[in-house]
């Protein structure tokens, strides 16, 4: 989260010397362990921590919130004593705030919660703050930007769904193009620093777009724990979204 640089530039508009900032960072893989073959984790974690991943993105689901059941506190704490990397993890529970200090107890350094599931979203959020981790919110596809208008500066993630949760290895949702672009327009206009996240259906055949698009952290799953090699899938999407 601190690989952000401010690069200023002078334009002259209106007989005026205008100065604006652009931001420039380094792209961010975060393979998904959902996707990981659950008999050999500790194989799989490793590779992940010996590749060019920045992230580890471990999705919790409660059967609830989502029709489907993941990792439980004891598996992510697992998870923590081997990894080497950045703990990335979204929420798709019910009553997220319950367990706040757990996850911080088990080692999440990010903590991503939905928009859907909070009655109060401002109030979660100073809770994540206040444990010490970063604060992501995540959207649903069919939940509009507009919703974070006054909760956007408080963010350092957001979180867009570009298929529906619950289960990996879905298609990619087209609109999502359209939700980053009105995403980061909103982060620039409001001055926040809030990085941008997609999960779901990220392959090499979509990533470059998504980058161009504004987002600054890829969630990928089964593109990468299915192919042959998967350090190797994590370095080509990492080389295509890299300065060039």
């Amino acid at each position: 989260m601190k690989n952000v640089r401010n690069i200023e530039r002078f334009s002259f508009l209106n007989n005026t010397f205008v100065k604006t900032i652009t931001y420039k960072m380094n792209k961010l893989i975060a393979p998904s362990i959902l996707a990981a073959d659950f008999g050999n984790l500790q194989r799989d974690i490793e590779m992940i921590n010996n590749s060019k991943a920045d992230w580890f993105h471990i999705d919790v689901m409660d059967g609830v919130f989502v029709p489907n059941i993941s990792f439980g506190m004891p598996v992510i704490s697992a998870i923590k004593k081997l990894a080497t990397k950045t703990m990335d993890v979204h929420l798709m529970i019910v009553d997220p705030d319950r367990f706040i200090a757990d996850f911080k107890k088990v080692g999440a350094d990010i903590l991503t919660v939905h928009y859907e599931a909070c009655t109060h979203l401002h109030r979660t959020v100073q809770a994540i703050k206040a444990e010490g981790m970063k604060a992501g919110v995540s959207l649903n596809p069919h939940t509009p930007i507009a919703v974070l208008e006054d909760i956007i500066t408080d963010l350092d993630l957001v979180l867009i769904m570009s298929v529906n949760p619950g289960f990996g290895g879905q298609s990619f949702i087209e609109n999502t193009y359209k939700k980053v672009e009105q995403l980061k327009n909103l982060i620039e206009y409001s001055g926040s620093n809030a990085l941008i996240e997609v999960d779901g259906g990220v392959t090499d055949q979509n990533i470059e777009q998504l980058s161009e698009a504004g987002v600054d952290a890829f969630v990928a799953g089964s593109f990468v724990f299915k192919s042959e090699n998967p350090a190797e899938t994590i370095l080509n999407l990492k080389n295509l979204v890299s300065p060039k």
